[in-house]
């Protein structure tokens, strides 16, 4: 038998399902029926736990002090920058999304540009890790349109919220985190870690690139706001040196960038430029974010100072419009018209827009192959995002709505042998032998029936491509129209069971297609018309989701959560008088890559045998999840009951596990204090 994870306040003791604990030790004057994990799944973790009256607290740098949910966090000053350790409470705040990569690349020589968040000192309600139930967050979308995100707060050391983190990755953005110093108390912290000899400055550079690494975000915006001393001054240029040569090396595609602040002779002077006085510090690192009081001759001065280095300057531009500025607000677009003025090619500056303030959230899912799956989903997102798919054809326009992407246009008059196509391209990969594709639309207008809608693909011309077999002629112009399934293939039932459905105008549908070396370049969605007709026709398609599935792929079974466990225990009184408040920490192993997310399930809890319906209680992004403030009910004396959870892997592709996969655990409780008997498990 082996011992559980010990939690705050508690002991506990799990096994397999398959071997039976023995029963514990009667008490005098008290009856207890225990539940027999042999009757569980295989497979099933089953933990005893006794409910403790006096919880001890979990550590308040990273559980919340009232209801023990998991939160990010910063460190204030020199001495907690150098005492920190890795922790056994940091999971929570690990980014679990690697950074994504764009094309082309951040290093490449072309515009960028860097968004810079500082709202109301940070840590809001972004610093619950699982989410919040406030109505309007502070929060960014068009994760596309940028190349660098960065986190800022007044605090020493600003450790980016994973939920960030995690976001921005999975749109290919790296994510800074800030070191600032600031006012008196940041002339003694500088004058302790850089007045002295190099042992100092070192140790400080080592800690936050060992930080970044440890929470998997992508270096520093160094911020020195305040005067440093002759020594201090010196020391600078080679601490940012040895900070950046730390940070690359620990964080692969790592950044370290200087604010436009100190000059080289120690005073704090904004020049809102690069200039002589400050290119020293530009000169030690990866960039320069200026300050916000630019005008034209400033950049066409930092233009020819920068020289080859022109696209590592950032051009600060405050949204909010405060002081003497160009543009900012909603007049934030003239700052990009007037670099594009400068001569000498300065539009190349990089407008780093801080405090940048849009409605609504998402990200972009551009088509993509990897492990032989491929797939172009429209996440939900909100109205007002016009910006097209790449490779889009045609004569329509689409927009972002709740429910999905929004396609509307005019079909010409004739039969519609050319319609309207949307696009989305991806990098040339080979195709697998066999493809399933599936797809979710709605048409929407007055005579909706009058429309088809079908898949296209495109391969690049290799002059070996073959659609089914090798003695198959090639498809002009590289085009394949996978065949419709009006139901799943043997064997697929239960993997494709959205063919040929669909609920409230949605229609669901299931293609196949058989290639022979051939490259997969484009997806495109057709749309045209059952009849000919001698008028313009609109047209309204909400597109929800493509899949493009390797049918080998399709057919393998799916992994299974496994080591299901839980810890960190926390009991309180429930709202009621035979109720209890649980809290506890699930942990799992799953392969990595595999799932896109897990679904924390609740059976619930019961005391006398029966069943009911799971619920939600959440989406964990990485392979643990803190269940808060479950509702269960009170054992009696004697008397034990149960409570079950299940975590669901929702895989990238989309496609259904077995609920014999999931994990399961079941936890079995007792209340030393409970009322009277009566019987349970």
């Amino acid at each position: 038998m082996a011992e559980a994870q010990e939690g705050p306040g508690r002991s506990g003791k799990r096994a397999e399902a398959g071997t039976e604990e023995p029963a514990e030790e009667e008490r005098p004057g008290r009856r207890r029926r225990s539940f027999q994990p042999a009757a569980e799944p295989r497979g099933t973790t089953v933990l005893h736990d006794t409910v403790s009256a006096r919880p001890q607290p979990l550590p308040a740098r990273h559980f919340d002090t009232k209801t023990t949910e998991p939160i990010s966090f910063f460190l204030s000053g020199l001495e907690e920058l150098l005492a920190w350790q890795p922790d056994g409470n940091d999971d929570f705040n690990i980014s679990a999304v690697p950074l994504a990569k764009r094309q082309p690349p951040l290093h490449s020589r072309r515009p960028r540009t860097l968004v810079c968040h500082d709202m109301r000192g940070g840590y809001l309600e972004d610093r619950f890790i699982q989410g919040s139930a406030t109505r309007n967050p502070y929060v960014f979308y068009h994760w596309r349109y940028i190349d660098i995100f960065v986190y800022f707060s007044h605090h020493t050391v600003t450790i980016p919220p994973v939920c960030w983190t995690n976001a921005a990755h999975r749109n290919g953005v790296p994510v800074l985190g800030t070191f600032i110093t600031e006012w008196t108390d940041g002339e003694k912290l500088c004058e302790a870690f850089l007045a002295g000899g190099a042992e100092a400055y070192r140790a400080v550079g080592e800690q936050l690139a060992r930080i970044a690494q440890h929470y998997r975000f992508d270096g520093w915006l160094v911020n020195i706001e305040n005067t440093l001393s002759a020594a201090a001054v010196g020391n600078l240029p080679p601490f940012l040196r040895h900070l950046t040569a730390q940070v690359h090396s620990a964080v692969p595609g790592g950044l370290v960038i200087w604010y436009d602040s100190v000059l080289r002779n120690g005073a704090l002077r904004w020049q809102n430029e690069l200039t002589e006085e400050n290119r020293v510090f530009f000169d030690a690192c990866d960039g320069l974010f200026t300050n916000y009081n630019w005008k034209q001759e400033h950049l066409e001065r930092t233009r020819g100072l920068a020289g080859p280095r022109h696209t590592d300057v950032y051009v600060g531009v405050d949204v909010f419009a405060r002081g003497d500025v160009i543009g900012g607000g909603f007049d934030t677009d003239k700052v990009l018209g007037l670099a594009g003025r400068v001569p000498a090619h300065a539009q190349h500056l990089h407008a780093a827009p801080r405090h940048l303030l849009q409605p609504g959230h998402g990200h972009q899912q551009v088509l993509g192959w990897e492990g032989g799956r491929a797939r172009a989903l429209v996440r939900p997102e909100r109205a007002g995002d016009p910006a097209p798919l790449p490779g889009t054809r045609g004569q329509a326009e689409h927009q972002l709505l709740p429910a999905g992407r929004l396609v509307r246009g005019q079909l010409p008059q004739g039969a519609g042998d050319h319609p309207p196509r949307r696009g989305a391209r991806g990098r040339p990969m080979p195709a697998p032998p066999k493809l399933f594709l599936t797809l979710l639309y709605k048409l929407e207008g007055p005579h909706p029936d009058e429309f088809a809608v079908a898949l296209e693909l495109t391969t690049w011309d290799s002059g070996t491509c073959h659609e089914g077999n090798v003695t198959s002629l090639p498809e002009p112009n590289g085009r394949h129209h996978p065949r419709f399934l009006p139901a799943p293939p043997p064997g697929l039932a239960k993997l494709l069971a959205v063919c040929d459905r669909g609920s409230n105008g949605w229609t669901s549908r299931c293609y196949e297609l058989d290639l022979q070396d051939c490259s997969l370049r484009d997806l495109s969605l057709l749309l045209s018309r059952h009849q000919p007709s001698p008028r313009e026709t609109p047209f309204t398609c909400l597109l929800g989701e493509i899949r493009v599935l390797d049918a080998a792929s399709v057919a393998a079974s799916p992994p299974e959560v496994q080591s299901l466990s839980a810890s960190q225990l926390w009991w309180q009184e429930g709202p009621e008088a035979e109720q209890l408040s649980l809290s506890l920490t699930l942990r799992w192993t799953f392969p990595p890559g595999r799932a896109g997310c897990f679904r924390v399930l609740s059976l619930g809890a019961r005391c006398r045998r029966g069943q009911t319906s799971p619920q939600l209680l959440g989406l964990a992004h990485a392979c643990l999840y803190r269940a808060v403030g479950l509702v269960v009910p009170r054992p009696a004396a004697g008397q034990s009951c149960r409570l079950e959870l299940l975590v669901e892997p929702v895989l990238r592709d989309q496609l259904p596990v077995d609920p014999e996969r999931w994990g399961r655990l079941v936890l079995v409780y007792s209340d030393p204090a409970g009322s009277a008997s009566r019987d349970g498990y």
